[in-house]
């Protein structure tokens, strides 16, 4: 009886567990943006930015937030490295999409690199946080402009917000991933995803 009752309590208090993916081309700030998550929602120092090289596969950030476990997958950038992006979208709750807001020359780039992944089927249905990076910086495009650069407006598919962040201050990332969990627990999706755990 005691072991039935654990059990229930056991499951009453589960946190869901949801994988995120972090995509964007290189030098657009993924690696920092997991690590200014980690010390914005744990206690976890994340990584001094002057000592963050390019990613070469994947970098994993666990922590938990919003109620919910949340499993970051930071993928490297690098126009080679793209071709494993596919591996992860079966087992993909929700996507983060980093953009350098500084660098426009780059969003057609990135924004071939975006629409390559939204048309996999793995991923459809995935909710989508596209994070304007850099927003600290003189002359960062504004969420308008890279919405605009994007195409979101068009989007209709899948639920997509523009979040305006800096992964240097910290500025919007928390709002933003607050807005991507909550995405998450109403998509169908995050009860056809077969993660691993």
């Amino acid at each position: 009886m005691f072991s039935l009752f654990s059990g229930c309590i056991e499951h009453l208090c589960r946190k869901d567990q949801f994988h995120l993916l972090i995509l964007g081309v290189d030098k657009s700030g993924k690696t920092n943006v997991l690590e200014k998550l980690k010390q914005l929602l744990t206690d976890l120092p994340g990584m001094d930015p002057s000592q963050i090289m390019p990613t070469v596969g994947l970098n994993v950030g666990k922590m938990e937030a919003f109620n919910s476990q949340l499993v970051f997958w930071d993928l490297g950038g690098q126009q080679g490295l793209r071709s494993i992006w596919d591996k992860y979208y079966a087992e993909t709750h929700g996507l983060v999409f980093v953009v350098d807001a500084t660098d426009p020359e780059r969003f057609d780039e990135a924004k071939v690199a975006l629409d390559k992944a939204l048309g996999a089927r793995e991923l459809v249905g995935a909710p989508l946080l596209l994070i304007a990076n850099k927003q600290d910086a003189e002359g960062a495009a504004d969420v308008q402009e890279v919405s605009d650069a994007f195409g979101l407006g068009k989007m209709e598919c899948v639920p997509c917000i523009v979040q305006p962040a800096s992964a240097y201050t910290g500025q919007g990332l928390v709002d933003g991933i607050k807005w991507l969990v909550e995405a998450v627990k109403r998509s169908p999706r995050r009860y056809h995803v077969t993660a691993r755990r």
